[in-house]
């Protein structure tokens, strides 16, 4: 067994490992090494290295004594990692793997080997630099930033997040949205995070809102990834989310104000000429009943009302004498009634809104044959938006008074709607206005809204 030994020793430097056989008692000792051992700790040759003991080779006392109640304890020690001195006393990390082998009750001995780990030992230090330094930026991003695994558990968060929900870091991770959020909300939390595992595709700039542990909403908005393994496989998900809160807040703040300005203008309207304020403020009704319908948002339902409100808001600019005019107008009188369409166009056009506002009313006379006015626009270049008003406008118009002629009444709207279904009018639009008359019992829908 000796010679065995000796023969593995005597071969194993091409290994670059150190190989060794220590006595514990009755004296500390080396009794065999390798020459790689001896190169490993910087010594000139195996004799010199065996006048040193194992023990002092420890540059931390406290892992010397760790190392061997392991020993004692256990009878063997697996890659255990400490700093050794050095022949010109420097440090250079080791890993032992040893085990004691006891003969009788006279001898006992240690067999193993000593590798050394110093470049290995740099390399993580310096990967923990650069673990420590984007953890450090990572946690002083004012964004939360999360990961999650395939089964879209968290894996890790930064400090902005954790402070979010209330929780710790270590309380947060292998938890999911569900622990956190409300079930609907995190549900689609979930279908988001399983859509980007899926296809890969990133979810970018996505709107949200969304209630916090503390019961306040906020509005936020998140850019979701997917992260890949060495060989390309999706194992998790990434997420930063920005809370604009403040910033919506201003943005609907600006917006109330706009919207607020532009109702005085239709205020002015009203005071000038009643009827037409009546009938832009009907129209608003049915377009917003018919966007409904559509299962329209928030944002869009608004643009169509403000569409409807403000539609004819151009006739302001036109003398009352032609405005309420009985009987048929010369020409030219229709030529100037055509005009309020880009009057109120030229009025908005440079206020921005978050939907096609100006140029919805500018086409809400356009027609999907291209015979109506002021650009005969067709079918293709027609907005929805554009196309729910001109139903609109014109169910409203035939159905009631007008200082200019008498009421002609719902029946007499919906033929000429039914009429020109497909060809002038989107013929969706006219379905839904029909069927929202139906559900009314025959009567206008619109007129307590």
């Amino acid at each position: 067994m000796k010679n065995t030994f000796y023969l593995n020793i005597s071969t194993s430097d091409a290994l670059g490992i150190g190989l060794f056989k220590y006595s514990l008692y009755p004296q500390e000792k080396f009794i065999i090494i390798n020459s790689t051992l001896a190169q490993i700790l910087g010594y000139l040759s195996k004799a010199d290295l065996k006048k040193e003991t194992l023990s002092n080779l420890f540059l931390n006392l406290t892992d010397r004594d760790a190392f061997f109640q392991m020993l004692r304890k256990e009878g063997k020690v697996k890659f255990f990692e400490t700093l050794f001195r050095t022949k010109d006393l420097k440090s250079i990390w080791v890993a032992i793997t040893a085990f004691k082998i006891t003969a009788g009750n006279k001898h006992e001995y240690l067999e193993g080997i000593i590798e050394n780990i110093s470049s290995h030992k740099d390399t993580e230090e310096s990967l923990s630099i650069e673990r420590n330094f984007l953890q450090s930026v990572v946690d002083n991003i004012p964004d939360a930033i999360y990961f999650k695994d395939y089964l879209n558990r968290i894996t890790k968060v930064n400090s902005f997040y954790a402070r979010g929900i209330g929780l710790s870091s270590e309380e947060i991770i292998g938890k999911t949205d569900f622990d956190f959020f409300p079930n609907e909300q995190a549900k689609q939390m979930f279908e988001d995070d399983n859509q980007i595992l899926r296809t890969g595709q990133p979810i970018i700039g996505k709107i949200e809102h969304t209630l916090l542990p503390n019961g306040t909403w906020n509005q936020a908005i998140t850019t979701k990834i997917p992260i890949f393994d060495q060989k390309g496989k999706i194992i998790g998900t990434m997420g930063i989310t920005r809370d604009i809160t403040a910033y919506a807040n201003l943005e609907k703040e600006r917006r109330v104000m706009l919207i607020n300005a532009l109702k005085v203008l239709g205020k002015a309207l009203e005071m000038r000429d009643p009827y037409t304020f009546s009938h832009t403020r009907h129209v608003a009704n049915i377009a917003q009943r018919i966007g409904k319908a559509l299962n329209w948002g928030e944002d869009r339902l608004l643009g169509i009302q403000l569409a409807g409100e403000l539609h004819d808001l151009g006739k302001i600019g036109i003398p009352l004498d032609i405005l309420n005019k009985p009987g048929t107008l010369s020409d030219l009188e229709y030529l100037l009634i055509q005009e309020h369409v880009k009057k109120c166009y030229d009025l908005i056009k440079d206020i921005q809104f978050p939907f096609p506002l100006a140029e919805t009313i500018y086409q809400h006379h356009e027609r999907l044959d291209g015979s109506g006015y002021p650009r005969k626009l067709n079918k293709n270049n027609i907005l929805l938006e554009a196309r729910i008003l001109a139903v609109s406008d014109v169910l409203e118009a035939v159905t009631h008074y007008r200082p200019y002629r008498e009421a002609l009444g719902l029946a007499k709207a919906q033929e000429e709607l039914i009429q020109g279904r497909g060809s002038k009018y989107d013929e969706t639009i006219v379905d839904i206005a029909t069927n929202l008359i139906k559900e009314n019992a025959g009567e206008p829908f619109w007129v307590n809204d």
